[in-house]
C-alpha cells in the first residue's frame, strides 16, 4: 500500500539567501534516501516547500514497507572455507553463524552455499531474501542523514526547552519548534532535533487562525493556504510576487532581478504588493544609486518609464494583507527617505572634488603587496592602453586620460558605500568635470564585459582601456604565482581571459596575442616578485578560446583545425571556422583530411627539405600530375586567402583530391634515390603548406 508522505520542520526565521537551496536539498535528500531503500513506487514525485519558517517535502507513491530484496553475499574463498580434507573450516562455521544471525535463521549449512568463480579463484556465496522494512524505520535514518547533509551556511546551537529532549543541546540552522510526519493520514512516530512527530503545524505569524491540524499529507499546501495564510511553495510564492508586481506597476516597468525576487520570496509567507512614493528631488541623483540603495538596503522594487528613466514611485512586498495599508506604505516611505538622502549627500559631496585630484591618493590603496598600490597599477594600465590604442589606430591621448582616471572613483563616498557602482559613478563625475565624452564612457565601460553575455565596450578608447585593465590583471597576478588552480580562481583570471578573447574575437581586432602579452609583461619590468608568464598564459587563452567557440556551436574537430595552429590574431577566426565547416561538408574533405594527416606524419619523421620542387626529377606520372595541378591552383588559393575568402580557398583545394589519391597510390615517397626522395618530400611539404594555409585540415580526419 502506498500513500503520499509529508515531512515538515517548523522553525524560527531561516536565512533568506539560503532558503531556496535549503528547501531543495531537504526535499531531494529525503526523496533520494527513500528511493535508494526501495520505498518509492514508479512515478513517485517530490514537491519541495520552503517558507521563512519551514522546510517541507511531499512525496507521492511512498510504500508503507520497502520491497523484499534478493541478496547474494560472498562468504569466503573456497581455499579458506575448506580444510585439506575438503571439510568446513572453523572460519567458515563462524562466518555462517554470523550470516544466519543477520538473516534471522537458526543455522545455515554448507550445502546451501553456491560455489562460483571469483576472479582467478573460487568462492562460496549465499543467496537469501531480505525482508522489507517498515517506512518508520527506514525514514528515521533517511531523515537524520538528510538533515545532517543540509548546506547550512552557519549552524546554531540551542537547548531544547520542552519534550523528551528538554535540556539537551541541538544543532540546526535555526531553532526548530515542531515536526510533522504523515503517511497518508497516519502520523509516523519519528523523532528529529529533539522533537516528536505529529500532525500540527503553524500558519502565518499574524494572519493564521492558530495552530493547524493537517488531515493528511495530500492536503498540506491547500490547508496552509486556507487556514494559515501561507503559500508553502517557494516557486509559487515567487511567481505570485512577480505577477503582483507587474499588475501594480501598471504601465511602468518593474526592475526585478531574480536574486531580489528570490530574497523577497524568502522573507514573506503571504506576499502582498503595495505602491509607495519618494520626493521628486531625489531624481537629481544618478538613478543607479537610487535603484541600488532601494534594492540592496530595503529590498524594494524600483520603477522606470518605458524609456528606462526612474520614477519616484516604487513597490514593496509586504507580509501583511490589510484593507487599510496606509500605515505600511507611510512606514516604508519614511524608512527609504534617509537612504535616498544619504545617496544625494554622497553624490553632491563627491562632485566637489575632481576625479583627477583623487588619482594621487590611489597611492594609499594597496592593489597587491607584491604588485604595489593602485596608483602604480594605474600607471601600468595607462601605458598599456596607449600602446593598444596606437595598434588599433585610435586616439592614444584619450585612452591615456581614460586609463589615468579609470580607478579614481574608488575613492569617492558613493563607491565606498556601494562598490557595485565603480565605473558608473566615475562616468558621472567625469562628465561633471568636463572630461571628453569618450573618456567618461571608457571609465564605466573598461570593466566590460563583467560576466558571460555582458555587452562589450562600444568605442576604441573604451576597448583599449578594457583590454589594458584585464591584461594587467591577468599577467600581473599570474606573474606572481597566483594562476588559477582546479576550481579556485580568487582573482577571476578566467573571467578576465574570456573578456580579452571576446573583445579580440567579436570586435575583429587585428592585434597579435603574443604582442599584447609581451606589452603587458613589459609594464612589470623591475619588479623582483614578477616572472613573465606569457608562455603559460598563451595556452591558457587558447583553451578558453576553445570553450568560447564550442558555445557558438562549432564542432570540436573544426575548432581544433583552427586553434591548433595557434593563430596570432583572432580577427578572422570565425571566417576560418565557417570555411572549415563548409569544407568538411564536401565529399572530398574526408580523403584530403586523411591525406594531410599522412603528410604531416611523414614530414615529422624527416629532416627539413624545404618545399622547392625540381620539376625535372618528377619521374612518375602521378607526382607530375599533382605538381601541375598544385601549380595551376596556387594563384587561385593565394588570391582567395589574401582577400580573406577562406571558404573559396578551401573549396578550391578540394579539386586536388584525385591527384593526391593517385600520388599516394602510385608513388613511393621514401625512394632509395636520395635526390628523388627529397624532391618528393619537398612536393609534399609544398602541398602541406597549401592545405594548411586556412586551417590544419588533418584535424578533420577521423
Amino acid at each position: 500500500m502506498s500513500s503520499t508522505l509529508l515531512i515538515e520542520i517548523f522553525t524560527e526565521e531561516l536565512p533568506p539567501k539560503a532558503l531556496a537551496k535549503l528547501g531543495d536539498a531537504f526535499a531531494m535528500g529525503i526523496f533520494n534516501g527513500l528511493k535508494a531503500r526501495d520505498f518509492l513506487e514508479d512515478g513517485a514525485l517530490a514537491t519541495a516547500f520552503a517558507t521563512p519558517r519551514r522546510l517541507a517535502v511531499a512525496i507521492s507513491n511512498v510504500r508503507a514497507t520497502s520491497l523484499d530484496k534478493t541478496m547474494r553475499e560472498k562468504v569466503l574463498p573456497v581455499s579458506v572455507a575448506l580444510d585439506a580434507e575438503g571439510k568446513p573450516s572453523a572460519p567458515l562455521v563462524k562466518k555462517l553463524a554470523a550470516i544466519a544471525a543477520q538473516c534471522g535463521k537458526v543455522v545455515i549449512t554448507p550445502a546451501e552455499l553456491e560455489r562460483a568463480p571469483d576472479g582467478k579463484a573460487e568462492s562460496f556465496f549465499y543467496s537469501y531474501t531480505a525482508k522489507g522494512v517498515a517506512l518508520q524505520e527506514g525514514l528515521q535514518t533517511v531523515l537524520e542523514d538528510s538533515v545532517a547533509k543540509l548546506p547550512i551556511p552557519k549552524v546554531m546551537s540551542y537547548q531544547r526547552q520542552h519534550g523528551h529532549a528538554a535540556g539537551h543541546t541541538v544543532r540546526f540552522v535555526r531553532p526548530a519548534h515542531s515536526l510533522v510526519a504523515l503517511h497518508g493520514d497516519q502520523v509516523l512516530p519519528l523523532t528529529l532535533l529533539g522533537l516528536d512527530a505529529g500532525r500540527q503545524t503553524e500558519g502565518h505569524r499574524f494572519l493564521s487562525r492558530g495552530r493547524i491540524s493537517l488531515a493528511d499529507a495530500d492536503s498540506y499546501a491547500n490547508t496552509l493556504a486556507e487556514q494559515g495564510k501561507v503559500i508553502a511553495s517557494f516557486e509559487h510564492r515567487k511567481e505570485k510576487i512577480r505577477q503582483a508586481l507587474l499588475a501594480t506597476a501598471g504601465e511602468d516597468k518593474v526592475l526585478m532581478p531574480e536574486s531580489l525576487l528570490d530574497e523577497v520570496a524568502a522573507l514573506v509567507e503571504w506576499p502582498v504588493v503595495y505602491a509607495c512614493k519618494f520626493e521628486d528631488e531625489f531624481l537629481s541623483v544618478p538613478q543607479e544609486c537610487l535603484i541600488l540603495t532601494m534594492q540592496t538596503n530595503q529590498k524594494y522594487f524600483a520603477l522606470t518609464d518605458n524609456a528606462g528613466k526612474l520614477r519616484s514611485r516604487f513597490l514593496i512586498v509586504s507580509n501583511l494583507q490589510t484593507d487599510d495599508p496606509h500605515f505600511i506604505i507611510e512606514g516604508n516611505e519614511r524608512v527609504v527617505r534617509p537612504r535616498l538622502s544619504d545617496a544625494k549627500f554622497f553624490f553632491e559631496q563627491d562632485q566637489k572634488k575632481k576625479l583627477a585630484e583623487r588619482v594621487p591618493l590611489l597611492a594609499n590603496v594597496v592593489y597587491h603587496n607584491k604588485l604595489g598600490n593602485q596608483l602604480q597599477r594605474t600607471e601600468r594600465v595607462k601605458a598599456l592602453a596607449v600602446a593598444i590604442a596606437t595598434l588599433l589606430g585610435g586616439d592614444a591621448a584619450l585612452a591615456e586620460r581614460a586609463a589615468f582616471l579609470a580607478k579614481a572613483d574608488l575613492l569617492t563616498d558613493m563607491v565606498g558605500e556601494f562598490p557595485e557602482l565603480q565605473g558608473i559613478m566615475g562616468n558621472y563625475y567625469a562628465r561633471h568635470d568636463g572630461e571628453a565624452e569618450h573618456v567618461a564612457l571608457a571609465i564605466s565601460e573598461h570593466y566590460q564585459p563583467r560576466f558571460a553575455g555582458d555587452a562589450l565596450p562600444t568605442t576604441d578608447t573604451s576597448t583599449a582601456v578594457a583590454l589594458a585593465d584585464k591584461l594587467e590583471t591577468l599577467i600581473g597576478i599570474w606573474g606572481i604565482g597566483l594562476q588559477p588552480t582546479g576550481d579556485k580562481d580568487p582573482f577571476a583570471l578566467r573571467r578576465h581571459a574570456l573578456g580579452i578573447l571576446r573583445m579580440l574575437l567579436e570586435k575583429r581586432l587585428p592585434i597579435s596575442l603574443t604582442q599584447l602579452l609581451a606589452n603587458a609583461a613589459q609594464q612589470f619590468a623591475g619588479n623582483a616578485n614578477f616572472k613573465d608568464p606569457g608562455s603559460d598564459v598563451l595556452p591558457f587563452l587558447y583553451d578558453r578560446l576553445r570553450g568560447l567557440l564550442r558555445e557558438r556551436g562549432y564542432a570540436q574537430n573544426e575548432i581544433e583545425a583552427v586553434v591548433a595552429q595557434q593563430p596570432e590574431q583572432l580577427a578572422n577566426i570565425i571566417e576560418r571556422l565557417d570555411a572549415v565547416q563548409a569544407f568538411a561538408a564536401l565529399p572530398e574533405a574526408e580523403a584530403l583530411a586523411a591525406a594531410n594527416k599522412r603528410i604531416t606524419n611523414i614530414l615529422k619523421k624527416t629532416e627539413s627539405v624545404g618545399n622547392t620542387v625540381n620539376k625535372e626529377l618528377l619521374r612518375d606520372e602521378a607526382e607530375l600530375q599533382l605538381f601541375v595541378a598544385m601549380d595551376a591552383l596556387k594563384p587561385e588559393v593565394d588570391a582567395a586567402f589574401a582577400k580573406g575568402d577562406f571558404s573559396t580557398a578551401l573549396k578550391a583545394l578540394a579539386q586536388l583530391r584525385q591527384q593526391v589519391d593517385a600520388f599516394f597510390n602510385d608513388v613511393m615517397v621514401m625512394a632509395e634515390d636520395e635526390q628523388l626522395r627529397n624532391n618528393r618530400l619537398a612536393l609534399l611539404a609544398k602541398l602541406h603548406v597549401m592545405l594548411n594555409q586556412v586551417a590544419d585540415i588533418s584535424k578533420l580526419a577521423a
